[in-house]
């Protein structure tokens, strides 16, 4: 069997917009990454956006992902909307530009050459893997509220 990366993201903000923090547990071959990080002044879509970007980035590209996110924000627009936005100029169907471009450009730019499988999880709804990365997101949400700044850190083992 190959080898493939499963990945459980989540962002979280403390207000929208406010403090916020992202976080991705990447499992392969039954190792386990944990990304995490925070910003001051951002919002959820950001936040979720920013882990699902940072995992994407963190595995090799010859691996096959499966991505699982609670954001439907974030799994319409890689699955559905990107590729128009790209073709009209990052503009949305009514002519306005997209929002978070910077991001969905960053995105774009993670997901060339791969083969991944995006996985659209029910938040809060007992997701043993969906709970765990809404936990380590809020955690860095309330970190960068206490002035932690962007620069992720280590995770206490106590949130996993």
């Amino acid at each position: 069997m190959t080898n493939q990366a499963i990945i459980f993201t989540d962002g979280a903000c403390l207000g929208n917009p406010g403090p916020g923090g992202y976080a991705a547990v990447i499992t392969i071959a039954g190792e386990e990454q944990i990304i995490v990080g925070r910003d001051r002044s951002t919002t959820n879509n950001k936040m979720e956006m920013t882990a699902a970007i940072k995992a994407l980035e963190a595995v090799s590209k010859d691996l096959p992902i499966v991505i699982h996110s609670d954001s439907q924000y974030v799994i319409k627009g890689a699955t559905e909307w990107l590729r128009g936005w790209k073709a009209k100029g990052w503009r949305k169907a009514d002519g306005k530009p997209v929002l978070n471009q910077d991001l969905w450009q960053q995105m774009d730019a993670a997901m060339v050459g791969r083969t991944i499988t995006w996985k659209w999880v029910k938040g809060h709804a007992g997701h043993p893997e969906n709970e765990r990365v809404d936990r380590l997101a809020n955690w860095e949400a309330v970190r960068a509220s206490a002035g932690a700044g962007k620069d992720p850190t280590p995770v206490e083992a106590a949130i996993g």
